[in-house]
């Protein structure tokens, strides 16, 4: 288990804050974890909240945050030891951003619901199947979970 992990994704507003508080609720404190986007132009989405809320992991305070919005608070690339891209656009800004360092950055292909459409039941199920996606390799990567997902 690495000591410091970033997820990282478009906009931090889906699939890495999803991430980071699945992490945390799975993995207790055994790494510390963030979550960026490469940009943050978007707020939390509703529906990321409620799935992982689902199985208590606590996503409704998430405040959307950039890799340069990161850097700008003192949390630069370097303090990471692995960072977990979890689209095309995320994962090349962070191999840019880490081209000097000696850091791992994994891409996991993981689906972004939103484009889903249709109702409520369906955009729910689309999100269910990201969060469950994402659980998924956690514990391929990072082995079973220490916390249960109740």
């Amino acid at each position: 288990m690495p000591s410091s992990i970033l997820f990282c994704c478009d906009h931090n507003a889906v699939r890495s804050p999803m991430a980071e508080a699945l992490m945390k609720k799975l993995y207790g404190t055994r790494a510390y974890v963030q979550s960026a986007g490469v940009m943050n132009d978007l707020e939390i989405d509703g529906f990321a909240v409620c799935v992982c809320a689902e199985i208590g992991a606590e996503l409704s305070r998430h405040q959307a945050r950039s890799f340069q919005d990161l850097q700008e608070v003192g949390d630069h690339m370097s303090s990471y030891d692995l960072i977990i891209a979890l689209s095309p656009a995320s994962h090349h800004k962070a191999r840019s951003l880490t081209k000097l360092y000696h850091i791992d950055v994994e891409y996991w292909p993981i689906n972004d619901p939103t484009g889903a459409g249709g109702n409520r039941d369906t955009l729910l199920d689309s999100y269910r199947r990201t969060r469950d996606q994402i659980i998924a390799r956690m514990e391929q990567r990072f082995g079973p979970p220490t916390e249960p997902t109740s």
